[in-house]
């Protein structure tokens, strides 16, 4: 079986252990399905933590990590069929699967079902070809990047009408009841204006598709947030010798998400490249949406980019995680008080995944008299485009409102909610009413400078 992920890292799983039941094809890729010992961790239906969304909506074990798992041997062993990944039958075990890495974090054998989704996902579409509605979802960066007045005004127009919406529903299988995000009217633009001093040196801020393309103002804040506390912000820009110079930088987070490894692996050399004097010179990378930042310290690794991949994960920082390392070694951020109801934090599933909450509590507790609590919750069920997705909009909002919108409708009208991710803001906002905010954006608004 040739793979599309480097699947090394698995070589030596099960070696000696009598009872991994390693299948008998799909060699590393087959090790990394194996690690599973049933522990049904994927099986709780209460408690903090994630996993497994799809099986605390449906209460279905053939919803859990295990089922997969088990499906996944079935087809590597050769019980489901020359081509299983062209099959009904692991089609219908990954349906609910939202890629939110709980189970690696939250599984004692850390299976790692978001990166064999992928996988699946890419052998299905070498088996059947890439459906339309994921070239659509999947290509985004590119729409955006080459495109984006136009794709504004298609999305502003199909959401104000319903029929538009219902034909986009029966034609690509996007939920009509779904708003779209559109385009934000103008795209982040880097400030002209020097600081006058930065003695912190210099950071390079890695602005995302959806903070460059759709909410320009969290790179804004985060820009100012930054340079308050004495730092050079720098924006990662394409390396010279690029083949698309004007179009922004992205992870391929859209593209693995929908199978597309090549296009990502392209992705990720861009991302490469413009890294490279980073690198060399040991400039901390900042980045601000937790599956765009995480791309980098976790799947780059399985899309054989070389060594210099190792030392990017070391240097790349969730914005928040970033502020807390400096404030070990004397940063300081001038806040002020804000005088706002208790807040409520909902954190991304992939800050969840690496343990990335604690610095988000951290930084949220610098601000004078600031009272917040962390929203207990499973993913919100957006996902990036499952919560799109005509046959997964109601399954999305069932995971949603197992928490996390009823914990927000009962919060103060007027209370801070705080989320990172796109998606979550998009799936809180659609189903609450109320407008989340990007911790960057809350901490300028904190900031305390003439």
């Amino acid at each position: 079986m040739k793979t599309h992920l480097d699947w090394s890292a698995y070589d030596t799983y099960g070696m000696g252990d009598a009872f991994s039941g390693v299948p008998i094809s799909g060699g590393n890729y087959a090790k990394a399905v194996a690690v599973c010992m049933h522990n049904r961790q994927c099986q709780r239906s209460t408690g903090k933590g994630v996993m497994c969304p799809s099986f605390r909506i449906t209460g279905d074990a053939a919803h859990s990590t295990e089922a997969r798992v088990a499906a996944f041997k079935a087809a590597l062993n050769g019980e489901l069929g020359e081509n299983p990944f062209a099959g009904a039958e692991l089609a219908a075990v990954m349906d609910l699967c939202v890629s939110c890495k709980g189970c690696k974090k939250e599984c004692p054998s850390a299976v790692d079902m978001t990166l064999i989704k992928t996988e699946f996902l890419a052998q299905r579409n070498d088996a059947l070809g890439v459906p339309r509605r994921a070239r659509l979802f999947g290509n985004l960066p590119a729409w955006v990047g080459h495109h984006r007045r136009a794709v504004r005004g298609i999305v502003r127009l199909r959401n104000r009408s319903r029929l538009l919406a219902r034909i986009a529903e029966r034609l690509l299988g996007i939920a009509a009841d779904r708003p779209i995000p559109p385009p934000a009217a103008t795209p982040f633009t880097e400030s002209k204006t020097a600081p006058a001093d930065a003695p912190r040196g210099e950071v390079l801020l890695f602005v995302d598709t959806f903070s460059h393309h759709f909410e320009p103002a969290v790179a804004e804040a985060a820009t100012a947030v930054l340079t308050a506390a004495g730092y050079a912000v720098r924006i990662l820009r394409p390396a010279a010798d690029d083949d698309e110079p004007g179009r922004p930088l992205c992870c391929g987070r859209t593209y693995l998400s929908t199978g597309q490894v090549e296009r990502a692996r392209r992705e990720a050399r861009r991302m490469m490249a413009a890294l490279r004097p980073a690198i060399a010179a040991g400039t901390p990378i900042v980045g601000l949406e937790p599956s765009c930042l995480m791309a980098l310290r976790d799947e780059f690794y399985s899309l054989g980019l070389g060594a210099e991949v190792g030392q990017v994960g070391k240097q790349a920082y969730l914005f928040e995680e970033f502020l807390v390392r400096e404030a070990a070694r004397g940063m300081t951020l001038p806040l002020k008080p804000l005088n706002r109801p208790k807040a409520l934090l909902h954190g991304h599933c992939h800050q969840k995944a690496i343990g990335a909450m604690k610095s988000v509590r951290k930084v949220l507790s610098w601000i004078p008299g600031f009272e917040f609590d962390l929203i207990d919750a499973t993913c919100c069920g957006m996902a990036g485009s499952f919560g799109l997705e005509a046959e997964h909009y109601e399954a999305s909002k069932a995971m949603a409102e197992l928490s996390l919108l009823p914990t927000i409708r009962a919060a103060a009208p007027d209370a801070p909610i705080i989320a990172d991710g796109f998606s979550c803001r998009h799936q809180i906002q659609d189903g609450s009413g109320r407008t989340p905010t990007h911790v960057a954006v809350l901490l300028r608004e904190a900031l305390d400078v003439g």
